[in-house]
């Protein structure tokens, strides 16, 4: 025999013994394999129920309300400056306090002013007597021409004496004037504030000249204020419809912007008569109280703006609702304890931790909250009341689920 028939008779008895030792073995293992799926453990039919919370769709009236960033505004400011000029005396505030209306805040040298008051009131004592002489004048010569019917006094003369007189209390009346006038820029060196604020960052120290251009300090009235924000325009139409013809007016909540917490509520006041184009956004403005001085002007807030409220609306734990590849779904629990995939469109969020459903649910469905990580579409549950906790297993199902895995291992041994 040739080395070539030796060689390919040794390769074909090697794989007639390979056959004889594997394929027995294959058949078992195929065998088991079917058994353990008749059984249910392949899949995992007989599974035990997973644990799930559990809450029902509940109806309750929904406020819908419409939120942007939102400034705070002074709703007026006032940069106090002197009406006349001269050295400054005195200062009557405190950076930061809050000032009346009426206030003193600065006192200016009134000196120079009060000399051009006195010389004007000197000027009108000399004119007053000049117009008293002129009067007098007028009178003898009138009792003259009076006086046997005679003329000792020419008409030429009393028209003088009589322009005389005019001239005189035409000058009086200047002088009144004048004093008015020195009496006005004299009030003026006591520097009023116009309006209640609070009082900024001083411009100036005592001792300096001041003209009409110093800034002496900014008045900013915070009682109450204005929150400003903007909107898209596809919400002009539920803004309006909010506050109807009558011109009701909308709540506003003006939120911290780092936790998120309402620290003031007013009303909206108005709204802007014109869309900018240019953002496609019109402007709104609510009114504050501020009794507590919560809001700062230049603060940033959110701005929440309740336009209407929905009766009856369909509400859910947030957590409720899932995030898929087709959108937003709940597990629905089902009347024989299986879930389902249930695909939902969320209206709106309700506080902190609910949300409006739109579509996908119906009053009284029952929703998993918590445990979905260990769902899929059809998975057997054990629904629990929130905060509820799964009872301990029974010492029979313990014995139960002990002896099933020592038949597995025993089985895998024999293997």
């Amino acid at each position: 025999m040739s080395r070539f028939w030796k060689i390919a008779l040794a390769v074909i008895a090697v794989v007639v013994i390979a056959a004889v030792v594997i394929v027995p073995r294959m058949h078992k293992g195929g065998a088991d394999a079917q058994a353990a799926s008749a059984n249910g453990e392949g899949e995992g039919k007989d599974q035990p129920p997973v644990p799930v919370t559990v809450v029902p769709v509940a109806a309750q009236d929904v406020p819908v309300y419409l939120s942007a960033t939102g400034t705070v505004q002074a709703r007026n400011q006032v940069t106090v400056s002197p009406q006349v000029g001269g050295q400054l005396m005195k200062l009557n505030f405190t950076e930061g306090q809050e000032v009346k209306q009426g206030d003193v805040l600065a006192e200016i040298d009134p000196r120079t002013i009060q000399s051009q008051y006195d010389q004007a009131t000197a000027k009108l004592k000399q004119d007053q007597a000049l117009a008293a002489t002129a009067k007098n004048n007028l009178e003898r010569s009138q009792n003259l021409v009076s006086k046997g019917g005679q003329q000792y006094v020419s008409k030429q003369d009393l028209d003088n004496l009589k322009n005389t007189l005019d001239q005189a209390a035409a000058t009086v009346v200047a002088d009144q004037a004048s004093i008015r006038a020195a009496q006005v820029q004299l009030g003026f060196t006591k520097v009023i504030a116009p309006i209640t604020g609070l009082a900024g960052i001083r411009g100036v120290d005592v001792g300096n000249i001041i003209t009409t251009t110093t800034s002496i300090v900014t008045l900013t009235e915070v009682h109450p204020i204005y929150v400003t924000f903007t909107l898209p325009e596809k919400n002009l139409d539920m803004v309006r419809s909010g506050m109807g013809s009558d011109g009701g007016q909308l709540m506003v909540d003006a939120l911290d912007r780092i936790d998120a917490h309402v620290v003031s509520t007013g009303k909206l006041e108005v709204i802007n008569n014109t869309i900018d184009t240019t953002t496609g956004t019109f402007r709104l403005r609510a009114l504050f109280d501020n009794q507590k001085t919560e809001l700062w002007p230049g603060q940033f807030v959110n701005a929440r703006l309740k336009v209407r409220t929905v009766p009856n609306g369909l509400v859910i734990p947030a957590q409720a609702v899932q995030r898929g590849p087709d959108g937003d779904y709940v597990y629905l629990v089902q009347g024989d304890n299986t879930v389902k995939m249930q695909a939902v469109e969320t209206a709106s969020e309700v506080g902190d931790s609910h949300v409006m459903i739109g579509k996908g649910l119906k009053l009284g469905d029952k929703v998993v909250t918590e445990g979905q990580f260990r769902l899929k579409p059809g998975s057997k549950v054990q629904p629990l009341a929130p905060g509820q906790v799964p009872a301990a297993p029974t010492a029979e199902e313990l014995q139960k689920a002990k002896n099933k895995n020592s038949g597995r291992q025993g089985g895998r041994r024999g293997g």
